[in-house]
């Protein structure tokens, strides 16, 4: 049964039909104090709530009862829906356990896609299955791995794929969030729609409205054609929004827009334009100290991660190390017509003893290179050793200057400075290095005008 809780008769009227006509059960109360008797007494399965129940309009009515209501029923999902909505308010919101917000007048897709989300998710439980159990009920050819918080990984997106809600996939470079987004769609209802990849991080801010929303020729010089944003080609399908901890403020914000409402202007155009996507988001980043920082807002953060997926280091799950290295070696022996390719015992035992900070991509490029340079079919230590790139400072045993000696602009400029001596001006390693994409090392160069003759890669 879904509860609305709102005094405008015609609100409760209109979405009664809206959702009936849908097949849900539905009842209905002007009263904050009859709700919370309804929750306490009939446990509903979802709550739409209003937020003003008088002719206030701050909202504090119905925050004061969102607080009731989840004190009594925490695991019940709420959408908050208001004529008088607000960035602030819908941030209070969700602080205080609300799941979504919509403002009046709500797009009758938008609420119903919001309701069948959260419905779907209350009705999926773990059931905690073994990867063979898994690969019968989803497709997840392209991960490999059996580390049990793997396992929980791939069972929650499987559970989630289903619905359209919104998830931020987190984790260090090189762990695999491209693929677990990748899995997201294939699994999805939109998996024959538009799979859309966006590297955020790679888009300057000038170029920012145009890359995402497209633009109409004449929008602004050399504008000679119209061009199709990344939301439009993604539409009834997934967008994949990589690196979304790059963001400048401004652009935050119109990206904010977008995921808030499902509308755009295209740049040069003043018509609106609606979209129906699925957004997968995915970060390198701690979004929560940005947030703490005030360098990510906190309201888009509660817009991307309805669920949240942390991706494990590679170093946290040994035991996939040689899984990973023989599903390598299986491709690379067709792709370098050696059949004979293997990996002796001690040199599986020895990659696992690894540290790799790169994770999946490096120990990828450290077994393709291992192969190119040694022409041995049993690969041993060490075939491997020669081909490891080791760092001129270990990892854990930095000697870090005492506080006040410099600052962290200064310690950031030496960095930068020492990766590309190490790399030799290759400006891809030296940003995988210091765990940067190409064009925020760019931005860094520009920032502090530090000089420097580009390598080729």
């Amino acid at each position: 049964m879904i509860l609305i809780i709102d005094d405008d008769i015609a609100v409760r009227t209109s979405l009664q039909l809206l959702l009936k006509s849908e097949g849900y059960e539905v009842a209905d109360t002007p009263s904050p104090g009859d709700a919370l008797n309804i929750v306490k007494k009939r446990h509903p399965e979802l709550v739409i709530l209003d937020l003003n129940f008088s002719i206030a309009t701050s909202g504090e009515e119905g925050m004061s009862l969102l607080a009731k209501i989840k004190q009594a029923d925490p695991a019940v999902p709420v959408i908050l829906i208001t004529g008088w909505g607000s960035i602030e308010l819908a941030v209070k919101g969700m602080k205080l356990g609300a799941n979504d917000f919509i403002n009046k007048p709500w797009n009758n897709d938008h609420l119903l896609q919001s309701v069948k989300t959260l419905l779907d998710l209350q009705d999926k439980k773990a059931q905690h299955s073994t990867r063979k159990q898994l690969d019968s009920q989803y497709n997840f050819q392209h991960i490999i791995g059996e580390d049990p918080n793997m396992l929980d990984i791939l069972e929650t997106i499987g559970r989630v794929a289903g619905t359209d809600a919104s998830v931020l996939v987190m984790g260090e470079s090189g762990t695999g969030k491209e693929l677990i987004a990748e899995a997201i769609h294939q699994n999805s209802l939109r998996r024959n729609k538009p799979f859309i990849k966006v590297n955020l991080g790679g888009i300057s801010t000038s170029l920012f409205e145009s890359e995402m929303f497209g633009h109409i020729r004449g929008a602004f010089t050399d504008a000679r054609f119209d061009r199709m944003g990344r939301f439009e080609m993604a539409n009834k399908g997934t967008i994949f929004l990589d690196e979304i901890g790059e963001l400048d403020a401004g652009s935050q914000v119109k990206l904010l827009r977008v995921l808030q409402d499902r509308t755009y202007e295209v740049l040069g155009s003043s018509r609106t334009k609606t979209v129906d996507v699925r957004v997968v988001c995915a970060t390198n980043k701690n979004l929560n100290e940005m947030v703490a920082r005030q360098s990510f807002r906190e309201d888009l953060l509660y817009r991307i991660n309805l669920i949240t997926v942390y991706l494990p280091a590679l170093r946290e799950r040994p035991k996939d190390i040689p899984l990973l290295v023989n599903f390598f070696i299986n491709n690379l022996k067709e792709i370098y017509n050696r059949p004979k390719l293997t990996v002796s015992v001690n040199a599986m035992k020895w990659l696992q003893t690894l540290p790799l900070p790169g994770n999946i991509r490096q120990l990828k490029n450290l077994v393709e290179r291992s192969i190119l340079i040694s022409k041995k079919d049993v690969l041993d230590i060490k075939d491997f050793r020669s081909q490891l790139e080791l760092s001129p400072v270990k990892k854990g045993n930095l000697q870090m200057p005492g506080v006040g000696v410099v600052t962290l602009e200064e310690m950031e400029v030496e960095m930068i400075k020492r990766a590309l001596e190490f790399h030799h001006n290759k400006i891809a390693r030296a940003a995988k290095s210091l765990g940067l994409t190409r064009s925020a090392l760019y931005r860094r160069l520009e920032k502090y005008q530090i000089p420097f003759d580009e390598a080729e890669d």
